[in-house]
């Protein structure tokens, strides 16, 4: 599954700093832009993760994963 975010940018002093606005406490920092873009999507992927892990063990047991595309 792919999915898109919009990662907001901008250039700081020296440092570049970034949020993604569709996952709360996806942020970051770095020397480069480049550097930033990479960090916030491994923001992105960790948060997604850490979500899905929890959301099954609130779930417990007797649930369904059903794909939703959107």
């Amino acid at each position: 599954m792919k999915a898109e975010f919009t990662a907001i940018v901008k250039k700081d002093g020296d440092w570049w700093l970034g949020w993604v606005e569709e996952i709360p406490g996806a942020n970051a920092q770095e020397k480069t832009k480049e550097e930033l873009l990479v960090s916030l999507k491994d923001a992105v992927i960790d948060i997604l993760e850490l979500r899905a892990e929890e959301s099954r063990r609130l779930a417990e047991r007797d649930f369904e994963e059903v794909p939703l595309a959107i």
